[in-house]
Parts: structure tokens; sequence; C-alpha cells
């Protein structure tokens, strides 16, 4: 008994019969060109009967892939050009503004170097202040002076002024109060807090 399993099998030749049945069952193995250049019944490759060609033009068919990819680059293409000439004439556009009002407010500012009393109002979405002087808030409570911003700082500067700020950039138009309008918060206008 000191024979293992696996010999006793190999003794009765049952073991040869099942390697015999697996490989029976195992499908063919497809078979690999060789490696000479030659196709498996012996020709040489590339020689014989001449290659298939594929219909060109429009045969009702699908559209050739690369045509497509060439059509679809072409597009995209144009729509970056597009959208790269849209964003120079903006760029231009906003250089122009900004060149127009910087001619507006040359030597048009009223601002006073000493001013002390601080005018407060909404900007963006925070509370902004300009400083004024008494005579100076008295106006821009009155509709009389506005406010506008131009290269970061707030301007006093007369309504006719701001009023043709307002045309060539209405966004630099600050404040501009309005003298027979009620104030939408019920506070005055000329309170200093």
């Amino acid at each position: 008994m000191a024979d293992s399993l696996r010999d006793q099998l190999l003794k009765t030749g049952l073991v040869q019969k099942l390697k015999a049945e697996a490989r029976d069952a195992r499908p063919p193995e497809p078979r690999k060109p060789p490696r000479d250049g030659r196709k498996p019944d012996g020709r040489q490759a590339g020689k014989g009967a001449p290659p298939t060609q594929r219909p060109r033009g429009g045969g009702g068919g699908e559209m050739d892939l690369a045509k497509a990819y060439a059509l679809r680059d072409r597009s995209e293409r144009e729509q970056r050009d597009q959208e790269k000439r849209a964003a120079e004439q903006k760029a231009r556009e906003k250089a122009e503004r900004k060149r127009r009002l910087a001619e507006l407010l040359e030597g048009k500012a009223l601002n006073v170097a000493d001013a002390d009393v601080a005018r407060h109002f909404p900007h963006g979405d925070k509370i902004r202040r300009v400083y004024c002087t008494a005579e100076q808030l008295a106006a821009v409570n009155a509709g009389d002076i506005a406010v506008v911003q131009h290269l970061g700082r707030y301007l006093l500067v007369a309504r006719t002024i701001g009023e043709a700020v307002r045309e060539v950039s209405p966004e630099a138009l600050v404040l501009l109060s309005d003298p027979g309008a009620i104030a939408e918060d019920g506070v005055p206008d000329d309170l200093v807090w």
C-alpha cells in the first residue's frame, strides 16, 4: 500500500483514458501564419488575387471615419476661432470704454484732500464710503454731485459728468441720487452714521 493514488490510477490505465478524452474534447487551436511571409497555403504574401476595394463616394453607406474626424476637427477649430474673435472684440470694447472714461474724468474730480465727512453707499455686496465736505454731502444727497468709481477710487463729480459716465460705462457710476425719489429703506440720505 505504499503506492500513491496517482500510481494506482496509472497502473489501471484510467488516467491515460481521461487525458485522451480531454484532448479530444478541446477545440482545435487556430493556425498561426508562418513568420517567413508565406500564407498558410504556401503562396507568398502580397501576391495572388488583387485586394478587394471599398466603394468610394456616396454609395448611401456610412461616412468614412477619417472624414468624420476631419469634419469634427474643422468645426471645433472654427468654434474656437469664433470664441477667440468674440473675446478679443469684447476686450477691445472694454479698453475703449476705459479710455473714454479716463478722458471724461480727467481733471473733473471734486474730491477734497482734507474732507472729513463720510458718505456711505452700497456698492456690490458691501457698504462703501467716500469722504467729502459738509457742502458736498448736501450736494450728493440732493443729486447735484455723483459718485463714480475709477481705477479703484471713488470720485465725486458733477451731475452732468455722472450722466455722461452712465452713457460711457454704466457700471462705473456708483451713486447718483434722484432728488424727487423717496429712499427705499426709509433712511434719510443726510443721516450721518
